[in-house]
């Protein structure tokens, strides 16, 4: 019979106690179990759990062997010479390239062309220069060579005129250097003429020149002997009579070398120099008239030379143009006093005392290095005066410098005029009397 329910399970021991000493059930060594929400089997302790079997090693995988690259053909390796050059290639194509010019020459040579020409290129670059550049420019030239000493302005068109003409004489072959020229000047009221040679002529102004390296203490290309000429002309003639052949196209290095020394000579001479007086013979100009007047004759002697070679041959610029039309009319009063004296031009209307205004003529020259000058007609010491002005005459520079030159005759020239006749006449003739051999 069962007695009442007293909360037991009915599992009694032996004794009809159900084991329990009234203590609560532990394990020796073992926590008591706490079940958990997800289940016995999840709330073994991990220390206790049991532990995965590792898993056995895998064979390794078999090494597969490289493919060779496939061989490239001429004409892709021939392409890829430019990227090569360029070092734009991948390392195989370098590779391939490689390989191939060790092999084909054509290639081999196309390939160092074009790694010589990838040495020419230059990566871009800003175009804006850099603040310091100038000085370290300036710098480095004033290292490299002084300063230039400056020529002085009265020298200058001598200089450019001898060079223009040594630039028409570099290409001249021993025919052209033998050409027949005509040189002519005005005198005794006529044009007078002489015929000579290409190298004549340079002979002449060797030799012309040579007075102005004697003023300077230079030495005079005719040697001791030129001592006793004086003038043009004279040192000409003994040039030309004491050379045993006929003159040819080494006289132009003598020339030039003069040309050359006596513009040094002047640079580094200092301002006073342009007074130094150079004797003509019958007249004297100071050095920096000189030099003007052997820079005129020079133009004019290459005008010479260029129209018996049948060559072109341009005036020269306006400002040095300008320079000698200047020197030509500020000679004029004087080559009219001179003419007044040998009794080929009208005397003087009056007495005109030095630096007091007297009768003038305007000359107007036009064109390239023209302007106006007034001249004095009574007296190279009188004062041109616009209040006493009595003729006008216009010319073109070009046929004014013709007519200084002795080219062409008074009559000849194309002369605008106005006012006294007889003024006009003789400073035209004046203006042919400058000329010399």
């Amino acid at each position: 019979m069962n007695g009442p329910d007293d909360g037991r399970d009915g599992r009694d021991g032996p004794d009809g106690h159900d084991g329990s000493d009234g203590r609560e059930e532990r394990q020796i060594g073992r926590p008591p179990r706490i079940p958990g929400p997800r289940g016995p089997a999840d709330d073994l302790d991990p220390r206790y759990a049991p532990r995965p079997l590792p898993e056995p090693p895998r064979p390794p995988a078999p090494v597969r062997p490289e493919r060779a690259p496939e061989p490239r053909s001429h004409a892709v390796l021939k392409s890829l010479l430019g990227a090569w050059a360029l070092a734009a290639c991948s390392p195989e194509e370098i590779q391939a390239v490689e390989a191939h010019l060790t092999e084909c020459a054509p290639c081999a040579e196309e390939a160092l062309r074009l790694r010589d020409a990838v040495g020419l290129l230059h990566p871009a670059e800003s175009l804006d220069l850099k603040p310091l550049l100038r000085s370290r420019v300036l710098e480095d030239c004033l290292g490299k060579r002084p300063a230039r000493i400056p020529l002085p302005a009265w020298a200058s068109p001598y200089d450019t005129e001898t060079a223009r003409l040594d630039a028409l004489l570099r290409d001249f072959g021993d025919s052209e250097w033998e050409t027949p020229v005509r040189l002519k000047w005005f005198e005794e009221e006529r044009r007078q003429t002489r015929r000579t040679t290409v190298a004549g002529v340079i002979g002449h102004l060797l030799t012309v020149d040579g007075m102005i390296a004697g003023a300077l203490g230079l030495d005079d290309p005719l040697g001791p002997a030129a001592a006793r000429e004086r003038g043009p002309a004279a040192r000409t003639e003994l040039y030309w009579n004491s050379v045993e052949q006929p003159i040819t196209r080494q006289v132009r290095e003598p020339w030039r070398e003069q040309g050359h020394t006596l513009v040094r000579t002047v640079s580094f001479a200092g301002r006073g120099v342009a007074e130094l007086s150079v004797d003509y013979g019958h007249f004297a100009l100071p050095l920096g008239d000189a030099f003007l007047e052997r820079a005129f004759e020079c133009w004019v002697h290459a005008w010479d030379i260029a129209e018996a070679v049948d060559y072109p041959y341009d005036p020269p610029s306006g400002p040095h143009l300008n320079r000698m039309i200047d020197l030509a009319a500020r000679l004029l009063p004087s080559a009219l006093a001179h003419r007044r004296r040998a009794g080929l031009a009208a005397p003087a209307r009056g007495l005109v005392a030095a630096g007091a205004p007297g009768r003038t003529l305007h000359l107007e020259i036009e064109g390239s290095g023209g302007g106006s000058w007034d001249i004095a007609l009574d007296s190279p010491a009188a004062k041109p005066s616009a209040e006493q002005t009595v003729a006008r005459i216009a010319l073109d520079g070009a046929e004014f410098c013709q007519l200084a030159a002795g080219h062409i005759s008074p009559e000849e020239a194309a002369v605008g005029q106005h006012g006294d006749r007889e003024a006009i006449r003789d400073v035209l003739f004046a203006a042919a009397s400058l000329s010399h051999l």
